[in-house]
């Protein structure tokens, strides 16, 4: 478990808007006893693992309550060390291990209650914990003893507040503050629209961990990097399949550490990321660039460094879309995917990056929104027209409970991708999805469709006997766990919120994190095609020519380069723009697709590449801004770089390479196919200078 900072636990969770209704099966407190009955120290819980980190450990004491539930205290609180020759202990509960060998109990209290834990130093061994036994250290089971069905439901929901009465929420509303504690949410997940600046984000999330009354919120977010990337002021680290151009572990542990950082900092405590699919599927219009790559070893090495850096800093990090979207061609976002492999195929592709991850312990597996007839071959019928569909997933015991839980061994956390797509709302109802989510082994339901009506769904499945009390309680057991391991505490008194602020204003967008994001976007800058017409030469006129994110490449050419001119174009060029194409000593062109439809020969915008390609009289190198598979809709063309993703950094990257600047490392993490069935490059292709 990451050192527990003593300003910071704060949690954060990404969850969809809900409408402004009035909870109707919310419970009363009254009855409940909140006297402070003891007092614990955290890390004598059996769920908590404590390191000592440069012989340095710090404690946190909790208040229980006789109902069962505990909150994290700080204040008023005196320390002390049985024997100072083996570690010493600050006000704070901050242990400082001397080197000597011997044991030690280090204690705390409050005046009137106390507790301790032991320490133990071995000649030529590395410090141990020895934790106290007794009830009360039982945190998670006499919480859950303690708690409501309300309370316990409550704790597997996570909605989105993106939106409110049309406004994008950005500050704390009194509504929302109330729905948090109506319907006893156990967290909730932030978007674009809610996090605009450091210190904006910051206090929103202490917002929304002061509106929790008993648990703390786990605050998500998708910080995956690349073309999701959510924090506005963070640093914009480049995407998974550009950290598969790298081949570097060390780099993808930088970033996922960076980013562990910077949501840490601001109390975000769960990333749904990384994505491990394997994208074998060039037609994917969903993972594509989301993916470490096509190679399911290359994904689970990458993906491990990632849950490696990611988790260092206290952060949970989620492996999604399980049991894989790789090898799909439909957006679940729009449709119903379907992947018709047997279980072999299975294990050895799509499943072996979870597998690992799993063994690596990740703390929570996102569910996909896609069938798999060859693991369940479940048919419903869709309430979109009737027809009868496969069970997607994410709703299917066979795949959560059979695969999932028996088969690979895993007993962490998981939690549905949204149930706001139209993979399952176009199919089920929003009580239903829910109901079927978590009958099939769901842990967290994210983004249901509409608030009231699921909650109030749920309690009638427990009361009516269709859910069991016990199953509710295996959930609300792993989701307490994991806020234990991650140190998501609900806290006594309120954090300095001027203190968090200072300390994520220092760490968001930081030098140290901007350095990362620099040296994994050269590195990924994959050369694929060269007819020795590059570098350039630094005299000349360039032309720049393209759509989508072409300014950004434009503004990195002109930072290299005197004479440059941009024609922005997503179709073939007239006359006046041909005369300056046909000037030109050189041409770049940037071409930006995410499906099919758009790197067709067909489109206007490839059609524009080819007309580029017969009128310049120069060399035409061209720029896969986003998608490595765009030389497939122009092969014949002089030289062609791939980029992975839109952050300046790499646009910066793709021109200090253009003029040899950066001499190129990147190797394709996929195959890039022709149109006749073949292979254009192969895996692993990339040129160098």
């Amino acid at each position: 478990m990451k050192r527990l900072k003593k300003t910071m636990l704060l949690t954060a969770v990404a969850a969809m808007a809900l409408s402004p209704l009035a909870p109707q099966n919310v419970s009363a407190k009254s009855h409940k006893d909140q006297k402070r009955n003891d007092l614990v120290l955290l890390e004598n819980a059996k769920q908590v693992k404590s390191d000592f980190e440069n012989n340095e450990l710090d404690l946190t004491a909790l208040n229980l309550y006789k109902d069962g539930h505990y909150k994290k205290v700080e204040n008023n609180l005196q320390w002390s060390s049985s024997n100072k020759n083996v570690a010493k202990v600050d006000k704070d509960g901050t242990v400082q291990l001397t080197g000597k060998n011997g044991r030690t109990f280090i204690s705390v209290s409050d005046g009137k209650n106390k507790d301790r834990i032991a320490i133990q130093q071995h000649p030529k061994k590395d410090a141990k914990l020895i934790k106290q036994k007794g009830d009360k250290y039982k945190l998670i089971k006499n919480a859950i003893k303690g708690m409501t069905l309300e309370e316990k439901v409550g704790q597997m929901l996570m909605p989105d507040f993106r939106n409110w009465e049309g406004k994008n929420v950005t500050e704390m509303l009194p509504e929302i503050e109330q729905v948090v504690k109506d319907y006893h949410l156990g967290g909730v997940i932030l978007f674009r629209e809610n996090v605009v600046t450091t210190e904006q984000t910051a206090k929103l999330v202490a917002d929304y961990q002061e509106a929790s009354e008993e648990q703390g919120l786990l605050m998500t977010i998708d910080q995956e990097g690349g073309i999701v990337t959510r924090l506005q002021s963070g640093t914009d680290m480049p995407g998974n399949m550009a950290l598969g151009a790298t081949r570097s572990t060390d780099i993808t542990e930088d970033v996922g550490t960076a980013i562990g950082a910077e949501l840490e900092s601001l109390g975000i405590n769960m990333n749904l990321a990384p994505v491990l699919d394997v994208n074998n599927n060039p037609d994917n219009p969903v993972i594509g660039t989301r993916s470490f790559g096509e190679d399911p070893e290359l994904v689970a090495d990458l993906g491990n460094a990632y849950i490696k850096g990611l988790q260092s800093q206290g952060v949970a990090a989620t492996a999604k879309h399980f049991p894989g979207h790789g090898d799909t061609a439909v957006d679940s976002h729009l449709g119903l995917p379907e992947v018709p492999y047997d279980k072999e195929r299975l294990m050895e592709v799509e499943l072996y990056p979870f597998q690992k991850a799993m063994e690596a312990g990740i703390d929570a597996v996102m569910t996909a929104h896609v069938t798999f007839p060859k693991i369940d071959d479940t048919k419903v019928i869709s309430q979109k027209d009737g027809t009868e569909i496969a069970l997607p997933a994410t709703l299917s015991p066979k795949v959560l409970t059979g695969l999932m839980r028996e088969e690979m061994g895993y007993d962490g956390l998981i939690i549905t991708d949204a149930l706001n797509m139209k993979a399952i709302a176009d199919h089920f109802g929003s009580v239903d999805a829910v109901i079927r989510s978590v009958k099939a082994g769901t842990d967290i339901v994210l983004m249901p469709v509409g608030l009231e009506e699921v909650a109030d769904g749920l309690l009638e499945a427990v009361r009516s006997g269709e859910i069991s009390e016990k199953r509710i309680e295996e959930s609300v057991e792993r989701i307490l766990t994991l806020k234990l391991e991650r140190g998501i505490l609900k806290e006594e008194a309120a954090p300095d919120i001027e203190e968090i602020i200072k300390e994520a204003n220092a760490t968001v967008g930081s030098p140290e994190h901007q350095a990362i994001e620099k040296e994994a976007s050269e590195r990924s800058i994959t050369l694929v095609k060269n007819d020795n017409i590059l570098p350039l030469a630094d005299e000349g006129k360039i032309v720049v020519v393209g759509n989508t994110y072409i300014n950004r490449l434009h503004t990195s050419i002109s930072r290299l380069h005197d004479d440059v001119e941009l024609i922005t174009s997503s179709e073939p060029l007239n006359d006046e723009q041909l005369s300056k194409v046909k000037a030109a000593d050189s041409v770049i062109v940037g071409t930006y697709t995410f499906n099919v439809a758009g790197r067709s020969p067909a489109s206007a915008q490839m059609q524009m590449v080819h007309q580029l390609m017969e009128e310049a009289n120069g060399p035409v190198i061209g720029v896969g801004i986003r998608n490595p598979y765009d030389i497939m809709a122009y092969p014949q063309i002089d030289g062609y770089l791939a980029q992975y993703g839109f952050n300046d950094v790499s646009f910066d990257a793709a021109a200090d390479t253009i003029f040899g600047n950066n001499n190129p490392s990147g190797k394709l993490p996929v195959t890039i196919p022709d149109n006749n069935e073949g292979t254009l490059y192969d895996f692993g292709h990339g040129l160098s200078y």
